[in-house]
């Protein structure tokens, strides 16, 4: 019935656009995975993320546009930015938001935001800017698409970071700590888990995740402060999908996520509500997964 009222492009409109989810979808699974891995170590949802590798792609511009240094070192420069900002963070504020509520310390990331967002916008105002890699290059083509290797690098580097981050987590002494962490702080402590190193490790990777999925934005959405901040709602929305425990199902959500409002950019009726949709499809997982729970009115069992 919905669609009868739609004026749906032919596929070979879809195709591009495809593509596009894909790739996008990569990165969110790459963001989702960082905030994943750093809320069940540390309990916080860093809501800075986008923030933190936007500023880091602003600097990899100015690096590159203003200074004359070699792009390969600017590039390097954002991904650097992402975990210098995020250990620092972790290292000031770790300690003293480790027994606060979750509440408490996502308001503290949301501080850091607007921290970055402002700064970013004194600094380098509103005006248009562009970072083009050296990936931009078409790769391959796939029917009459044209992919490029951004795209491709950030479709596998999602899937490379997930299953690997994975592996580490199930195979190796400092996964094995991290996962002691999520399960029980305090008892972690007791049996000799250097709980602040281990955080901090954790706040490393995030960070250096937030500058790399920025670098990859700003070359597959624009270099605007704002849009890349704000695409965090896409990776949140994943992470959330997968209650912020199973990094296979954030990676499946980000995909879904990212696919499905690329499909929906080029349905003229509906584009403008896209960026609705990670916060739809958010809602609609969580009320399927909950739809077993029931309630049990104590005396009334038997």
């Amino acid at each position: 019935m919905i669609l009868g009222f739609l004026d749906l492009p032919s596929w070979e409109q879809f195709q591009p656009f495809l593509a596009t989810g894909l790739a996008l979808g990569g990165v969110y699974a790459l963001s989702g995975v960082g905030m994943v891995v750093l809320y069940q170590t540390t309990g916080v949802l860093n809501l800075a993320f986008g923030a933190i590798g936007a500023m880091g792609a602003l600097i990899a511009w100015e690096l590159v546009n203003n200074a004359g240094v070699p792009e390969g070192f600017a590039y390097l420069a954002c991904v650097l930015f992402g975990g210098a900002v995020t250990l620092l963070y972790g290292i000031v504020f770790g300690g003293p938001l480790a027994g606060r509520d979750p509440l408490v310390k996502a308001t503290a990331t949301l501080g850091l935001l607007l921290i970055l967002l402002g700064a970013m916008s004194w600094i380098w105002s509103d005006k248009a800017r562009s970072l083009t890699l050296p990936t931009s290059t078409p790769a391959f083509d796939v029917g009459q698409v044209t992919v490029n290797w951004t795209q491709v690098i950030a479709l596998g580097l999602g899937v490379a970071v997930t299953f690997g981050t994975l592996a580490f987590l199930r195979f190796t002494n400092l996964g094995t700590a991290m996962r002691a962490l999520a399960n029980d702080r305090e008892i972690a402590a007791t049996l000799g888990v250097p709980v602040r190193r281990v955080e901090a490790q954790a706040w490393l990777v995030s960070g250096l995740l937030s500058g790399a999925a920025g670098l990859l934005l700003s070359n597959l959405v624009g270099l605007d402060a704002a849009t890349l901040t704000f695409l965090v709602i896409s990776s949140l929305s994943a992470a959330l999908i997968a209650r912020l425990r199973s990094l296979p199902v954030t990676f499946f959500a980000a995909l879904v996520v990212g696919v499905v409002t690329a499909l929906i950019t080029p349905i003229f009726e509906i584009s403008e509500y896209r960026q609705m949709t990670p916060f739809v499809l958010a809602v609609i997982a969580l009320l399927w997964l909950s739809r077993r729970r029931q309630v049990t009115i104590p005396g009334t069992a038997g």
